[in-house]
């Protein structure tokens, strides 16, 4: 068994200790994937070389954060007695958010409106009732906030058609237990109108000063956790070929029963993931669960010898927490909110969703030096890990010197930012952790830093989303079977219902007809796209200094910098990696790499001890 060591341990355990991996360990927790040795294994193809000078991209991919939510007064903070303060440097781009909304259609002039701050349209929108409520700052005393409702037909319903004016009506959820915060209006369905500011979202602000942050940037499609990060990996959310829907469940439906508003129906014979249903036979897995077909950017990266891999906090079911917690139990108690909450959630984990990448008992590396590589050190053994991973097997490997050329990261529970069990101080120390440790490594100067998030929480965002995959899923034409069993799925709603296209003045459509499936059939119903506009900052030695990039992208423009760096390009079938914008506008690739570093307190997100950024 192994003990528990804290984040910062991590960092700087000794690797041949971290692992501490046993033959009888092993052998007693297989992967999805053979772990025997291959006699006659093929040769491991040439690694691809990178087209660009970014060798090493990291993804810390966090939990359910708008746009307008933590950049909505950016640059502009309050600054009040007791928080980090935080002074934009002269010259920072105007962003579009609350304080200066922009107009997508004209090259983002300034919009004249009336203040979305004071004005709101969603108190002018009758159906709000008594949540009818102007955006709100929430301090660094509130950060334990109720999650919102963002599951796919509710996100469009509070889009109302572009007008961007129902969130409290269809998303709002109010605080209802202590340790939250139980007055007016954090606990009314208001809620979802609160945004934070630099005071509170620090270091994130100090990112942006520093480094490049896209302020037109969009879930790929509407709805929660697990479509969002199967998208960041895959493009798309259809294929679904087993669930373990039973006779118990079918016809229980309710909103948070089963498999409510979890799968949909696209219209030609296929299944879409629409919710949060668990991978399928994960170890961890403890109610409605799905499978996927279909490719995934990993199994594009394995047929090119390119090392990468997911990791995630809790995955590794060996650790014993300081707490005694251990396997699928994990837990951490933050010391910000005094919330316990599992390290590993099942959902996040987007390639165990894949029988090609998934690694569903939870096996661990043969060696840390084969973190990030389908073979161990033989070339034939393949390794039972299958590239999936605990977070702290991500710093033991770059401690080691083997660092993957892709690093989707997920922080444990607690620090992953989900309101309702974790919050922006725990997320931030997170954050400021991982890219403070690679500003450290020799790696550093080749690699890009990707901060992105799964979706918006039903969080309030002023900017329409354009729709560039439209659906008319209907509520007859979600219905869906598994199993064996018929079963009702999630209907569009943005239009009206069972419509979901174009919205609001200038928007443009993408495709006059869905994209296609996992499965090549044309006009796949239920992944209507783009949903609610989320942050997105890129980290690098090649990033723009204080650059705001108002360039169209989505989860999807990751899955594309990755393909176009290290894959020649290739696309995967069905997905909106075919028709997402670029990363590259956010950097400077023909340039000198900066040498300056920015390490920030992961307290108060403010310049620490080692910083030699210009800016700050």
């Amino acid at each position: 068994m192994k003990l528990h060591t804290t984040f910062a341990e991590h960092r700087f355990a000794k690797p041949a200790l971290a692992l501490a991996i046993t033959a009888g360990l092993l052998g007693g927790c297989n992967s999805g994937s053979s772990s025997s040795s291959l006699d006659n294994g093929p040769t491991p193809p040439v690694v691809a070389k990178a087209a660009t000078p970014i060798q090493h991209v990291v993804v810390i991919f966090q939990e359910n954060v708008s746009f307008d939510h933590y950049f909505g007064t950016y640059p502009n903070a309050a600054n009040p007695t007791g928080e980090p303060a935080f002074t934009a440097a002269a010259g920072t781009p105007v962003v579009n958010n609350l304080q200066t909304p922009l107009d997508v259609t004209k090259s983002f002039a300034a919009l004249r409106v009336p203040s979305l701050l004071t004005a709101n349209p969603t108190t002018l929108n009758t159906g709000n009732g008594v949540n009818a409520i102007n955006p709100f700052r929430l301090d660094r005393s509130q950060v334990v906030i109720a999650d919102q409702d963002h599951d796919y037909q509710a996100e469009q319903m509070g889009f109302n058609g572009g007008a961007m004016d129902l969130f409290p009506a269809s998303l709002g959820a109010g605080n209802s237990a202590a340790p939250q915060v139980l007055t007016p209006p954090l606990n009314t369905n208001g809620l979802t109108m609160g945004y934070f500011d630099g005071n509170t979202v620090t270091a994130l602000w100090n990112y942006a000063q520093n480094y490049a942050l896209n302020d037109n940037s969009f879930g790929t499609t509407f709805g929660p956790s697990a479509p969002g990060a199967i998208n960041l990996i895959s493009g798309q959310t259809n294929g679904v070929i087993a669930t373990n829907l039973s006779a118990s469940q079918a016809g229980n439906y309710a909103a948070g029963d089963g498999y409510y508003g979890e799968l949909s129906s696209d219209g030609v014979g296929g299944i879409n993931l629409a919710g949060d249903a668990q991978p399928l036979n994960d170890a961890c897995m403890t109610r409605d669960a799905a499978q996927l077909s279909g490719k995934n950017v990993g199994d594009m990266l394995n047929a090119a010898n390119v090392s990468w891999g997911f990791f995630q906090g809790g995955f590794d079911l060996t650790v014993t927490n300081a707490n005694g917690t251990t396997g699928c139990k994990r837990s951490t108690t933050s010391a910000v909110t005094g919330v316990t909450k599992a390290d590993y959630i099942p959902h996040h984990q987007p390639f165990q969703y894949y029988a090609s990448t998934a690694n569903l008992k939870h096996a661990r590396p043969s060696a840390v030096t084969a973190i990030g590589n389908t073979f161990q050190a033989d070339g034939k053994t393949v390794d039972p890990a299958n590239h999936q991973y605990d977070i702290h097997d991500f710093f033991d490997a770059v401690s080691a010197g083997n660092y993957p050329a892709v690093s989707f990261l997920k922080a444990p529970g607690y620090q992953d930012g989900h309101a309702g069990y974790s919050d922006p101080l725990d997320e931030q120390a997170f954050v400021t952790q991982v890219v403070n440790f690679l500003q450290k490594q020799p790696g550093w100067s080749n690699t890009l830093v990707v901060i992105a998030y799964d979706d918006s929480d039903g969080f309030y965002d002023h900017q329409a989303s354009p729709i560039l995959n439209p659906s008319n899923n209907t509520t007859a034409a979600a219905a869906f079977t598994s199993n064996g069993l018929t079963a009702p799925g999630v209907a569009d709603a943005l239009n009206g219902p069972g419509v979901c296209k174009t919205n609001g003045p200038g928007s443009s459509q993408g495709t006059p007809t869905a994209l296609s499936g996992a499965t090549g059939k044309t006009s796949a119903q239920g992944r209507c796209g783009y949903g609610p506009r989320l942050p997105l900052l890129v980290i690098s030695p090649y990033a723009k200094t204080n650059y705001v990039d108002h360039t169209l992208t989505d989860q999807t423009s990751i899955l594309r910098f990755i393909e176009d760096n290290w894959l020649s390009g290739q696309r995967i079938a069905g997905s909106y990696d075919a028709i997402a914008g670029t990363l590259t506008n956010m950097l400077n690739l023909s340039g000198t790499p900066s040498t300056a570093k920015l390490i920030l307190d992961p307290t108060t997100g403010q310049p620490a001890a080692g910083t030699t950024s210009k800016k700050l």
